[in-house]
């Protein structure tokens, strides 16, 4: 069973359905030990670096989703998801992330011709290979909505780049921790095979 954690954030019921269109069993929970019970578990999330922060800690989702890390639970954190899990966000000074991975959030760069919020479908490139995309060819598109992206401190951990005025570390996948800025969810096929990926470990 997968669990989909419920902090109030936007799109969490996409993914749900997501999942369940590939045949997964989830549960939309912010049960303690119901998270802790899962095989695997789920961070999505669209919204503000801020307000998710209150949330998860209101809920004590902080301390669930550090303890199922410490169970080496596979991880999957999706857009505001994977920026939760770095260490803060330009959208929000002086609020703490939770600190999992190493890395800061910063707000896409202003450029000529550039919209923000980066929306729309973007190719990705693979420094390093990634459990994630397993069966995928690299410049496959994926569809982002963001307007704050990741500045991961460690290269090694970075499987998925795009481009949209800077490198965006688009996928990190780090020990039994997977983390994606786009949505696989609203990806199509491609976004299909990386859940199942995701199911599959």
């Amino acid at each position: 069973m997968i669990a989909i954690l419920d902090y109030d954030a936007g799109n969490i019921k996409s993914v749900e359905k997501a999942f369940h269109r590939i045949g997964e069993e989830t549960s939309l929970t912010r049960d303690f030990h119901e998270i802790c019970s899962a095989d695997k578990v789920v961070l999505p999330g669209v919204g503000s670096f801020g307000d998710a922060m209150e949330h998860l800690k209101h809920y004590e989702l902080d301390k669930a989703i550090h303890e199922v890390i410490a169970q080496e639970k596979p991880f999957l954190g999706i857009c505001l998801g994977l920026q939760l899990l770095f260490e803060g966000s330009d959208e929000s000074s002086g609020v703490e992330g939770l600190g999992v991975l190493p890395g800061s959030i910063k707000r896409i760069p202003d450029a000529p011709g550039l919209k923000i919020p980066h929306i729309g479908w973007n190719s990705l490139d693979y420094p390093n290979p990634g459990k994630l995309f397993a069966g995928i060819d690299e410049g496959a598109f994926v569809y982002f909505v963001h307007s704050y992206y990741l500045q991961a401190k460690e290269a090694s951990m970075v499987r998925a780049t795009t481009e949209y005025g800077v490198t965006i570390h688009a996928s990190v996948e780090r020990d039994h921790v997977f983390a994606c800025q786009f949505h696989p969810e609203k990806s199509s096929d491609v976004g299909r095979k990386i859940l199942q990926n995701f199911a599959d470990l």
